[in-house]
């Protein structure tokens, strides 16, 4: 009497392990045919085990901030900039933007833009726009007007940032009070000890002296000035920034910290390699998350 059933029950067995064996031979040749091909890009966790792009949308879209840490000439990670606000936008939510590429005294002409106050030409005119601002950072602001997302102009006044080479942090209490309108509260915070800042003077071989990451300070310090004035508290604040701006949670993140010990803040490290399905181990920890991109793709300037 139960013979069938167990003839049953084995069969059943056997079609299951032939389908899972069948499955998984197909997805291996898969895995095997998208390595064989060559790769754009290739998304990480931070301490180098695969992550999709759902798990960084997911993160994002919890986060406080994200600090979108970017190669300035590499047309990936620009783009996926812009495919990161696409798919918060897909979940709902409604990110702000900010970018270290518009400084602090250009955010009257940028709002006015996004209002349709001015047209493209003028905005060109009027800002200080970085060379490679119409291939790499006007989609981004496109992208910002089409949906009705704000764009924050975070960095210092260059102006400012060179003040502080030739004079110091104690340099600003010199400037007007207009001027210090586009800086955080003084006297602003440095720590020399940051292992970014001791690097970039140890890299100088003490060339510019100690203001020399005193300047680099200041951009960081006003970057996460602008992000916390004009954050909304509901919504993901998506920055981009070099990566040196970010990575292994210091600068713009440290002076965040510094006000919002508490904040969430995401972190994506961007970085170039010809393998990117190897993560050299220098990229790894650096950030939440680490993106790496084709190091033969053209650049963008």
């Amino acid at each position: 009497m139960t013979e069938t059933p167990m003839k049953h029950l084995f069969l059943l067995l056997l079609f299951w392990v032939l389908s899972y064996g069948m499955a998984w031979c197909q997805t291996k040749a898969q895995a095997k045919s998208m390595r064989d091909n060559p790769a754009a890009y290739a998304l990480y966790h931070g301490d180098g085990t695969p992550a999709t792009w759902a798990d960084l949308v997911t993160e994002a879209s919890e986060a406080d901030v994200v600090c979108f840490g970017e190669l300035h000439d590499d047309a990936v990670m620009h783009w996926l900039q812009q495919e990161l606000v696409r798919s918060l936008l897909a979940r709902g939510a409604h990110p702000s933007l900010g970018a270290e590429m518009l400084e602090a005294d250009d955010q009257l002409v940028v709002n006015e833009y996004l209002a349709g106050v001015v047209n493209l030409d003028k905005l060109e005119a009027a800002a200080n726009l970085w060379p490679n601002h119409a291939t790499d950072y006007q989609p981004l602001l496109d992208l910002a007007k089409e949906h009705g997302l704000t764009m924050t102009a975070t960095n210092v006044p260059r102006r400012y940032a060179s003040w502080v080479y030739k004079h110091g942090l104690g340099g600003l209490g010199d400037l007007s009070a207009d001027a210090q309108a586009y800086l955080p509260s003084l006297p602003v915070a440095y720590d020399p000890t940051l292992p970014g800042y001791d690097a970039m003077l140890t890299m100088a071989g003490g060339h510019g002296g100690e203001t020399l990451p005193m300047a680099q300070a200041i951009k960081d310090a006003t970057m996460a000035h602008w992000i916390l004035q004009t954050r909304s508290e509901e919504q993901p604040f998506l920055h981009v920034n070099g990566s040196y701006h970010s990575q292994d949670w210091e600068g713009i993140v440290w002076y965040l910290r510094q006000v919002h010990p508490d904040l969430n803040v995401l972190t994506i490290h961007g970085d170039t390699q010809v393998d990117v399905w190897t993560p050299d181990s220098t990229a790894l920890n650096r950030a939440d998350f680490l993106l790496l991109t084709q190091a033969h793709m053209t650049r963008t300037h």
